[in-house]
């Protein structure tokens, strides 16, 4: 089944992969590593989930922040390789999440990429993660992940 038939399952939709925000590659390949820029939680061009999970959003909120920015580094995935096919597995995800002070459920936050990732990729979701919290994040995104992924010679 298909990244997107799984995605269909879950009533969710790959979206466009979003442009960067500055003068930089959304993904670079080298060797069989490709290597997504911060990734937020964006729909159309447009921020979706903005400010500081525990202040101006909810757990769930930054979790909603948290899939739909897994869906954008998804959407990175298939625009740079032309799909699934030649992806290996997922590596590593640094996952930040701009939060309150005394918030300190980021990692919760972040299993909502991490399971978005295990429904649709199965074994090639498999990956090492971090967690990080910050006051504030670029652009006033609530979630951003940066991923490493292996791939497959073409």
């Amino acid at each position: 089944m298909s990244v997107e038939q799984k995605l269909a399952d879950l009533g969710l939709t790959l979206p466009a992969a979003p442009q960067p925000l500055g003068n930089y590659s959304a993904v670079s390949e080298a060797g069989n590593l490709l290597f997504i820029s911060g990734q937020g939680p964006l729909a159309d061009g447009k921020l979706r989930w903005s400010g500081r999970v525990g202040a101006e959003l909810t757990l769930e909120e930054g979790q909603q922040a948290a899939q739909l920015t897994a869906l954008n580094v998804l959407a990175q995935i298939k625009r740079h390789l032309g799909g699934f096919e030649r992806l290996h597995h997922i590596v590593r995800v640094e996952g930040h999440v701009s939060s309150a002070e005394g918030f300190l459920a980021q990692p919760v936050v972040l299993d909502a990429a991490s399971d978005l990732f295990a429904a649709v990729l199965g074994e090639k979701a498999g990956h090492a993660r971090s967690a990080f919290s910050h006051s504030q994040l670029p652009a006033n995104l609530a979630v951003e992940l940066v991923v490493v992924a292996q791939i497959l010679p073409a």
